[in-house]
């Protein structure tokens, strides 16, 4: 254990259970269904709404082995591929083999997916993806069906949930296991202010990070607190500097930040073109593929283009498509665009790569486990090996669900027992910095860290956060004086200083990795290198929060837990 935890009030108020999931998208909540299905006191925490996740916002859909003619072992081909090397096969063939069962238990829970006028599942195809196995809800609404399914089976199982609740850190016995988790409840409702659930396991499916970056697909609440929970606590992390940027973000000026709409790769998998200023299709040669090469590959094209033109952004053209198709198909993108002024019936539609979805996370076992026993991770949160250094196209809800069923399941057959809680670290709690350093914090990773990275942006990136960080211990040593600055605990407080450990760690990821690898970029050192980095970077943080980094003798993780 590092002893770290952040600046916040005692607990008061407790909530006991066997399980607290934290988080409400489809791992999340696939999660707490199958615990409570198992007899398991099951408490749900979610930081907004129970819809409010990254999961409502996947367009594209699910991955799976569904189709005529497709198999577990094409699906695997296409995921080892797209990961550049550092897939772990063992959980990819874990989630290839699983997925079909689990999609169609899925929609025993209530999804509805699009069907062909047989009643079969409409499958279409998306980059990286060799077959059409890409299984959709309401055209383009994927993640919203599924979200909705799985919110009304939970309040049908009248699930206990905490909404509107930000995770602070995890509580621990004498012994170093879990124990439960700090939250705070914002607003009015049964509970309110920093309070506990006491449980002996608990979830992190929180999401990802993407609001370390100025433009991203990820929604406000996006801001990484499990990865820097998980951190906190002394668990490992890895793969974080894998963070992939998805190639058609719709382009709404160089100056705009925040949650940023997305173009469906599902687009370009109906046949959609990209091209530049001219019209001129870019894709052709550069890979078998073309426009659904893996998303690193047309990412970094699109970026190549920008550069030698000097603009912000390329083009998809897809008027070819015609009116009927645009509505039926992908009513959501077509509203989106249309509310930003452009119509992709009559006009090519501006794109650009923003921040997407974070390859690596908290390092898993295929049960789920962390190194921290009694602590689990799911969803986008966690890094169980599937992705590699390059997410395949709609792998990640297939994930959450597969790795969701494995963590009730190792819950249910351990039924851990309640512990006593110890109280926080030995040390002085993490100076929490101002709310106004999210933007500078976001600037700071886009210009150093974003699609294109050198050992010069990586380093003035690096030297920037550690500033950030060295201003707010000295204001917080500065409490108690006349001219103190130290921030005062909050919401915008605690998820700024979650952004910039979140941030700290995956720059130095970055900087480690001396190669180009998947989504990981290095315009300094363009080539891939097998023999030296075909492994993985794990990180931790020491108990003077510095990251420390270890690289794996091979592709293959260590086991999370020592042998018995």
């Amino acid at each position: 254990m590092t002893g770290i935890r952040l600046t916040a009030p005692a607990p008061g108020w407790a909530i006991d259970a066997d399980v607290v999931v934290v988080g409400s998208g489809v791992a999340g909540l696939t999660t707490a269904l199958r615990c409570a299905a198992a007899g398991l006191a099951t408490v749900v925490v979610t930081k907004a709404r129970l819809d409010d996740g990254s999961t409502r916002w996947a367009q594209g859909g699910i991955a799976a082995a569904l189709g005529e003619g497709d198999t577990p072992e094409q699906h695997l081909d296409d995921t080892l591929v797209a990961g550049v090397g550092l897939c772990d096969e063992a959980a990819v063939r874990t989630l290839v083999t699983e997925g079909p069962d689990a999609v169609r238990r899925l929609i025993e829970t209530g999804a509805h997916f699009d069907t062909t006028d047989d009643g079969d599942i409409a499958l279409t195809r998306e980059g990286g993806h060799h077959r059409r196995r890409i299984a959709h809800a309401g055209g383009d609404a994927t993640g919203a069906e599924i979200s909705r399914a799985l919110v009304e089976a939970v309040r049908s199982a009248a699930l206990h949930t905490v909404e509107n609740a930000l995770v602070l850190d995890l509580l621990t016995d004498a012994e170093g296991r879990t124990a439960g988790v700090t939250l705070h409840v914002m607003g009015e409702g049964q509970h309110d202010g920093v309070g506990a659930v006491r449980a002996p396991a608990v979830v992190l499916a929180t999401g990802g990070m993407g609001q370390v970056f100025s433009a991203t697909t990820n929604p406000p609440v996006s801001t990484g607190d499990g990865v820097a929970l998980a951190l906190r606590a002394g668990a490992e992390v890895s793969d974080l500097e894998f963070v992939q940027f998805h190639p058609t973000v719709l382009f709404l000026g160089a100056d705009s930040e925040g949650q940023q709409p997305l173009v469906s790769e599902a687009v370009r998998g109906e046949g959609a073109h990209l091209v530049d200023a001219s019209g001129t299709r870019f894709m052709l040669g550069q890979h078998e593929l073309a426009e659904l090469a893996p998303r690193d590959i047309v990412a970094k094209a699109i970026t190549r283009q920008m550069v030698l033109h000097g603009t912000g952004h390329m083009y998809l053209d897809a008027r070819h498509f015609g009116a009927e198709m645009w509505e039926q198909r992908f009513p959501t993108i077509l509203a989106a665009c249309r509310a930003h002024g452009i119509d992709p019936v009559t006009e090519p539609i501006p794109v650009a790569p923003a921040a997407h979805y974070a390859s690596g996370g908290i390092r898993t076992d295929l049960r789920g486990r962390t190194t921290v026993p009694g602590l689990y991770a799911c969803g986008e949160v966690a890094c169980t090996g599937v992705h590699g250094a390059n997410r395949l196209a709609s792998n990640s809800l297939l994930e959450g669900l597969v790795f969701a069923e494995s963590i009730a399941a190792d819950i249910a057959e351990d039924r851990p027992r309640r512990t006593e809680a110890v109280p926080g670290g030995d040390g002085a709690p993490v100076p929490l910095l101002a709310p106004e350093s999210r933007t500078a914090i976001q600037r700071i990773m886009t210009r150093g860290a974003g699609v294109l990275r050198s050992a010069d942006s990586l380093a003035a990136a690096a030297d920037e956060l550690e500033a950030l960080h060295r201003d707010a211990v000295a204001d917080a040593g500065s409490a108690g004086a006349a001219e103190a600055k130290a921030t005062v605990p909050g919401v915008e407080a605690w998820e700024v200083t979650n952004l910039l450990l979140v941030s700290r760690v995956l720059v130095a990821a970055a900087r480690a990795r001396a190669e180009t690898r998947g989504c990981h970029w290095r315009e300094d050192r363009p080539d891939r290198d097998d023999e030296h980095w075909r492994r993985h970077l794990v990180v931790r943080i020491a108990p003077d929060r510095t990251p420390v980094l270890h690289l794996t003798e091979t592709a293959a993780f260590p086991p999370v837990r020592p042998a018995n």
